[in-house]
């Protein structure tokens, strides 16, 4: 019999199928609090200082008090994953606003909860990494800047879901949403790259865009390869006529976009630039110094 997963809560771990969380907790009723997902590779955990910072900057947005330091953070996730002998795993960081009422009121909420799940995730089929994705432009509109920013990594989810079911109905793997200016915003968790006229280019955070991880690594790797990048709004026109295009983010790592609502990107095929971001970024994610040893 496989060994079940143990799973961190609030300083306690408990086996999968016994983790628990009350039904009053405010991540429950109303998707308040914030999390990460963040990716183990061969015994090291990729770029997780930077992935806490963003949790306690995403936290400190919407005034949630995280009563554990950045290190004990660091801590709490390595031993959930030596607890479950983990060396490649994808990890799911959760913080709610804690138990509540059945009011708004987050003052009700006297201590936040802290959840580390270590599991695995396939969100995307080796097959779409070598053969691309066919994405949607939807109708569902990235919140603004002033509204409930993706910039914020937040529990509410209902944006991506409602643009993720738009793409399934009409048989795309993946959904691209605009911002209310109609300039490309992001997909539904992933940042979206294209190459135009030899730049690599992808979309400001003024788009209401999240500033991944992955994201990062591909903007400061682009220019050692020499390759331009740039940070500038995208529209729809600039999707359907570059060269090349692809989604980056912690689950997909690197995905080729080959079309966008029946346009073709380039010749429909993964391009070189995007193949060769790919390969570099395997050594990336490989490189020890990147990441955090789970095991010394």
């Amino acid at each position: 019999m496989e060994k079940e997963l143990f799973v961190y809560v609030d300083g306690k771990f408990q086996p999968k199928s016994e983790a628990k969380i009350s039904v009053y907790d405010h991540g429950l009723l109303y998707g308040d609090g914030v999390f990460e997902g963040i990716r183990a590779y061969n015994g090291y955990v990729f770029k997780l200082k930077e992935h806490i910072e963003r949790l306690y900057r995403s936290a400190g947005v919407i005034l949630l008090d995280i009563p554990i330091s950045r290190q004990e953070m660091i801590d709490a996730v390595v031993e959930t994953l030596r607890r479950n002998n983990l060396r490649d795993s994808y990890i799911r960081l959760v913080v709610t606003r804690g138990v509540g009422d059945l009011g708004l009121d987050p003052r009700k909420c006297r201590k936040a909860t802290i959840i580390v799940i270590t599991d695995v995730i396939r969100l995307t089929d080796d097959d779409k990494k070598e053969k691309g994705m066919r994405a949607l432009f939807v109708w569902v509109k990235r919140d603004s800047v002033d509204a409930t920013s993706h910039e914020v990594k937040s529990l509410n989810y209902m944006n991506s879901i409602l643009a993720k079911i738009e793409a399934n109905n009409f048989g795309c793997d993946e959904a691209i949403c605009l911002d209310r200016d109609g300039h490309v915003s992001e997909g539904v968790a992933e940042n979206v790259f294209i190459l135009k006229d030899g730049s690599i280019i992808t979309p400001p955070t003024s788009t209401g865009t999240l500033i991944g991880i992955t994201r990062d690594v591909v903007l400061k790797m682009a220019p050692k390869l020499g390759y331009t990048a740039l940070e500038m709004d995208i529209t729809p026109t600039d999707v359907f006529t570059a060269d090349e295009a692809f989604f980056t983010g912690t689950a997909a790592e690197i995905v080729p976009i080959v079309e966008v609502n029946k346009r073709m990107i380039g010749d429909g095929k993964p391009g070189p630039v995007t193949k060769r971001l790919m390969q570099e970024f395997e050594k990336v994610i490989r490189d020890p110094k990147e990441g955090t040893p789970i095991y010394k």
